[in-house]
């Protein structure tokens, strides 16, 4: 009984000193916080005196932020003689000696370390570890390719050396660790281009990534990771054709079913590289009908024709060829609700571009008619019937269908959309009342665009209604508008410059000029488009169409006039001076990218 009282009474003082000694460390740390770093020195020494091995490490910290050199070399020796095997010592020896400008006598006891690393993975990789802790990331380095050395392994260590070099940001070590990492590791190529595009910086950084490829493929050209390496460098140095022709040549030797291929050309369509995914999907298609992208391919291939075109980027022979290719397909597969997307795309090329609106009319009603075509695809065929009804002067037929699909999709975003589209009929057709009050119900929509843009035209009736109630002028300006729509540029002008002439002194200057540098936008005058949105921006600077203007002249600059100085102006001022616009958050993303940022601060 005697006994256990005696080990009952040695337990709790036990517990009593460990308390003392947590209340003790926690008032060091708040001395420590509070700028009071000797008061908290006395405790740790305290501590360190009561159990050296516990606090040896935060007390010599102490005492290396107070200069006291010294007494931390003192203690240091005293542990590394107490433990001669435990390299953490010597390591923070040399953090002293190093603080105190002994550089060399620090390298000293490292290069003492390294000359007899053990031939131990788990060693070598604890001893680097505490070089890590202790911030001296060159000699974590050097532990490691000394490790491959000794354990005679040069893939050891590969993703360890390359969190270093990230963190390092050292770009030719990290390119070179991933070019021997990456042909072991297949699996960490999305990885390594990651991490890649976030430390690279420049045009430069990536031929050094080209040539160092192309140096390893001179000695192991069957090592087709490498050529998928080489084909996302050309892409990130927007070298399409490149890019393309990389990945063509790694298929034909894999002969494998084209996936990649396939991914590419997306990517190639997103960046409007289309002439070159047009060449990629063509020769997915070519490999013949048995191969799994055969269909894929086909209309994909056709859909980035239509975006070419769309885009404006064509001549009338690819026109042609594009509506030559819808046929095509429409013939091989047949009209179904599988295709009953191509029929739409058609419709509106023989409508918007051929201008041949019988056909365009004729084959939508065909489509509408499919069995079991997609409700959404079936809402917006009915919409662009309506607008071809319209084109076709007809604007009876067409405020049936807006208002069919505006009945059959209530609170979403098409049915809204079908409204917006009934409400701009009326403006063509000059009921600017009823336009008005369907627009104003339309500010509260739920989608930001069609609210912005209902917005935008209530405003446009508003302002040129007032001064003259019977709005002759903005009846003549909404015909132009309608023109515009329907891809007439020519009678669009023709229109536009009526107006001063018929109305003198009216109220739409500058909504003629936003309508004239839509419609040098339309026919690829960007030179003339920057013009009239610069005047707009100057003489208009608080009206209807200033944020629009200065954003657009942001995109022309960034994407037609190869001016990026010009483009980040214009995105800035659309944050600094225009808080309010619908474009804000564009503006800022795409500013923060011409600038390089590689994170998500402005």
């Amino acid at each position: 009984m005697k006994r256990f009282c005696i080990c009952i009474f040695l337990v709790f003082a036990g517990f009593s000193r460990l308390f003392a000694q947590d209340n003790e460390l926690q008032l060091a740390k708040q001395f420590a916080i509070n700028g009071e770093p000797q008061k908290a020195l006395d405790i740790y020494q305290k501590l360190y005196k009561q159990d050296n091995e516990q606090y040896y490490s935060i007390y010599v910290n102490s005492l290396l932020g107070l200069k006291k050199f010294e007494d931390a070399e003192g203690i240091t020796k005293k542990m590394i003689r107490k433990h001669p095997d435990d390299h953490q010592y010597i390591i923070l020896l040399g953090t002293a000696y190093s603080q105190q400008g002994n550089i060399d006598k620090a390298n000293s006891l490292y290069d003492e370390l390294i000359k007899n690393l053990p031939a131990d993975q788990n060693q070598i990789a604890m001893l680097a570890g505490q070089f890590y802790q202790t911030s001296n990331i060159d000699y974590a380095i050097k532990i490691f390719i000394q490790g491959r050395k000794t354990l005679h392994n040069d893939a050891a260590f590969s993703y360890e050396l390359i969190n270093l070099y990230r963190y390092k940001r050292d770009k030719q070590a990290l390119t070179e660790e991933y070019l021997n990492f990456l042909p072991l590791n297949p699996a960490f190529i999305s990885q390594a281009e990651n991490a890649l595009s976030g430390i690279y910086e420049n045009a430069d950084d990536y031929d050094m990534l080209k040539a160092a490829i192309l140096k390893r493929l001179q000695k192991d050209p069957q090592q087709t990771l490498y050529t998928q390496l080489l084909t996302w460098q050309f892409l990130q140095q927007k070298e399409f054709e490149q890019a393309l022709n990389q990945a063509l040549a790694l298929n034909r030797r894999l002969n494998d079913d084209g996936g990649d291929i396939f991914e590419l050309c997306h990517t190639l369509t997103a960046n409007e590289a289309y002439d070159t995914a047009i060449r990629g999907y063509g020769y997915l298609v070519s490999k013949g009908r048995e191969q799994p992208y055969y269909i894929p391919a086909k209309i994909e291939l056709i859909n980035t024709k239509n975006l070419r075109v769309t885009s404006g980027k064509y001549v009338m022979d690819d026109l042609l060829s594009l509506e030559k290719d819808y046929t095509d397909l429409l013939n091989e597969f047949g009209k179904n609700s599988n295709t009953a997307f191509a029929m739409q795309k058609l419709a509106n090329l023989l409508a918007f571009k051929l201008h041949r609106l019988g056909d365009s009319q004729k084959l939508l009603e065909e489509t509408i008619k499919i069995p079991d075509i997609k409700p959404g695809l079936l809402a917006s065929c009915k919409l662009d019937l309506g607008d071809i009804s319209l084109l076709n002067n007809k604007p009876w037929d067409a405020t049936l269908l807006y208002s069919q699909v505006e009945m059959d999709y209530p609170n979403t975003s098409i049915g809204q959309y079908a409204r917006f589209r009934n409400a701009k009929l009326a403006y063509y057709t000059g009921d600017f009342t009823w336009a008005k009050g369907q627009l104003n119900v339309l500010k509260a929509a739920t989608s930001e665009l069609i609210a912005n843009d209902a917005l935008n035209l209530s405003l446009l009736i508003s302002d040129n209604t007032t001064a003259d109630s019977s709005g002759a002028a903005l009846k003549m300006y909404a015909r132009a508008d309608l023109m515009i729509f329907a891809e007439e540029p020519g009678k669009a002008l023709m229109t536009l410059d009526s107006i001063d002439r018929q109305y003198p002194g009216n109220s739409l200057a500058d909504d003629i000029l936003m309508a004239r540098a839509r419609l040098s936008i339309l026919q690829k005058d960007y030179e003339n488009a920057a013009a009239l949105l610069k005047k707009i921006t100057s003489d208009y600077s608080t009206g209807l169409w200033a944020d629009d203007a200065v954003f657009m002249l942001g995109d022309i600059y960034e994407n037609h006039l190869a001016d990026k100085e010009q483009a980040k102006i214009y995105y800035q001022k659309i944050i600094t001076d225009y808080a309010g616009s619908l474009w804000i958050n564009e503006a800022r993303k795409r500013f923060r990218l011409l600038r390089g940022d590689k994170n998500d601060t402005l």
